[in-house]
């Protein structure tokens, strides 16, 4: 039943993804055609950060069609890392993506040009309703996936720079301030670098095979150790295969030493305590009847 319901969110976050991609794609054209027309760096610096949504979105895309592959002898856990690696190659897109906006920016500050403030507020209120309509798609099948979750930030910080620019070309065309339009685009630089350094660090600490966050280790050995039987848990490691997908293993210390069946029983009712109060899916657990060297 879980595995048919796993089944079923890999499918919506696919078809998440692909809504996301055709709408994304097809704006991003008109944000390039508009940010040329109307000479708007804000407008150009947010198709930049556009592109890099639309291959970042490829390739979560990518990701999660490799997530289902099966297991076979040489990846003996199918594909889970791909969407890490996803996460990684999106946060370098995003950095370049970075370097090239305030890069332009610099230069606009000393060279100032005119822009077509009505055209500049269309483009970029169509973006934000197309912004806010992905990140709705992305939100509902998220879950703890960390592709889907920097697909989601991706669709987020590009609303949150839709109305940046938005804002700048309403400024620009009260006040005739050039300068707000180069500004708009820092501040989108900055959002996009503040999400950028979470997505990789998250990322890099699943490849670096670090605890999960929301795992207590010390709780978790605390409640193998209170159940009947369990006399001591040690060698306890905790990772994760992919950002939703937990694994551990451990070597358990029983009470009575008893038959193995006995203990594979208790092992049993062990696995289940663990993925039903912590979530872990994958469970190796060494049961012993002494402390081993």
């Amino acid at each position: 039943m879980a595995g048919h319901h796993h089944h079923d969110l890999a499918g919506q976050r696919e078809s998440a993804l692909r809504w996301s991609l055709l709408l994304n794609g097809g704006f991003l054209a008109v944000e390039v055609a508009g940010g040329l027309l109307f000479s708007s760096l804000a407008l150009l610096a947010d198709a930049a950060h556009m592109s890099s949504d639309v291959a970042g979105l490829l390739i979560a895309l990518w990701a999660q069609t490799a997530m289902k592959r099966p297991a076979s002898d040489r990846h003996t856990y199918g594909l889970q890392r791909s969407e890490v690696l996803a996460a990684v190659v999106n946060a370098a897109l995003l950095l370049a993506a970075v370097g090239w906006i305030v890069v332009e920016a610099t230069h606009r500050f000393s060279d100032p040009a005119v822009v077509e403030t009505t055209g500049v507020s269309i483009v970029a209120a169509i973006g934000l309703a197309i912004n806010l309509v992905s990140a709705w798609m992305l939100a509902r099948t998220a879950g703890r996936s960390l592709n889907m979750r920097g697909a989601y930030l991706h669709m987020v910080y590009d609303a949150a720079g839709s109305v940046v620019v938005l804002l700048s070309a309403i400024g620009a065309a009260i006040s005739d301030a050039r300068w707000l339009d180069p500004v708009a685009s820092l501040v989108v630089a900055a959002m996009v670098l503040w999400g950028t350094w979470h997505l990789l660090r998250e990322a890099l600490s699943v490849l670096m095979e670090a605890a999960p966050k929301d795992i207590d280790l010390k709780q978790l050995s605390s409640t193998l150790e209170a159940e009947p039987g369990v006399a001591s848990v040690h060698h306890l490691h905790v990772w994760n295969l992919a950002s939703d997908v937990t694994a551990m293993s451990a070597h358990v210390i029983l009470e009575n030493g008893g038959s193995l069946h006995d203990a594979q029983l208790k092992g049993n009712e062990l696995r289940v305590l663990l993925h039903d109060r912590f979530g872990i899916d994958h469970a190796t657990l060494e049961l012993e009847c002494h402390p081993c060297d």
